[in-house]
């Protein structure tokens, strides 16, 4: 059995899909991958399970019915990664801002080193981000700025969405309890993390923005991300989170 899985949600990734899965596969490390579908209309999931075949028992695929968030998407994931036996479970984009080759960094740190969490960083190192423009770089970087600032937690990219995490710490958070959808999703499994004392730790890599496909922001997603993040740390305070 592989210890390893990394789960990558899709929507319209039609151009990106095999390319990633491909580079994912041929990594040294000995991966497995868990494609989360929402039910995409440029027939993501089709070509999945034509690489099926050619991956018979490295890649898999849960197909939804439709569209439902990045956070529901990567807690049916985890679910799937926890029922299925994984020790290390990664969270992953399918359009190459995170790089294939960082992904045996994330495992190292988690394996051989003490990170319960560790996570893909674009600013631990200053700004390493390539192809943004100047607005997105500093909303992403003040964002984690704000959620230091709000919640106690030292890390430098709270909104990253390139990690790996023990199977303990996926146990312990109860996933159940998981309310945001957005790239608010991002912080807050960072910060139940950070509430139950599980060690995180910031891997430096270079984030490059996606030359194929969209870009799935919008401003709902910026609005619950900046008030989720308060209403994350009230519920700590009255010990509800």
């Amino acid at each position: 059995m592989n210890d390893c899985i990394v789960i990558i949600p899709t929507y319209n990734e039609i151009e990106n899909i095999e390319s990633i899965i491909r580079s994912v596969l041929s990594q040294h490390k000995f991966f497995h991958i868990l494609i989360v579908d929402d039910n995409s209309p440029d027939h993501t999931a089709d070509r999945v399970r034509l690489l099926q075949a050619e991956f018979e028992g490295r890649l898999f695929l849960e197909n939804r019915e439709k569209k439902s968030g990045l956070g529901t998407a990567y807690v049916q994931g985890c679910r799937w990664a926890l029922k299925n036996g994984y020790d290390f479970i990664f969270e992953m984009d399918a359009d190459f801002s995170h790089n294939p080759n960082d992904l045996e960094k994330l495992y190292d740190a988690c394996h051989f080193g003490n990170a319960d969490l560790a996570i893909g960083s674009r600013y631990v190192t200053g700004v390493n981000v390539v192809n943004w423009p100047l607005n997105r770089v500093l909303m992403s970087y003040f964002a984690s700025v704000y959620v230091r600032l709000i919640t106690g937690m030292k890390i430098h990219d709270a909104t990253a969405g390139f990690s790996c995490y023990k199977r303990e710490v996926l146990e312990k958070i109860d996933l159940n309890k998981i309310r945001f959808v957005g790239y608010a999703f991002q912080i807050e499994m960072k910060y139940r993390t950070f509430c139950k004392n599980f060690t995180i730790v910031e891997v430096p890599i270079i984030f490059t923005d996606r030359t194929k496909g969209e870009s799935k922001m919008s401003n709902s997603i910026i609005v619950e991300a900046v008030f989720g993040v308060i209403s994350l740390r009230l519920k700590k305070l009255v010990n509800s989170l």
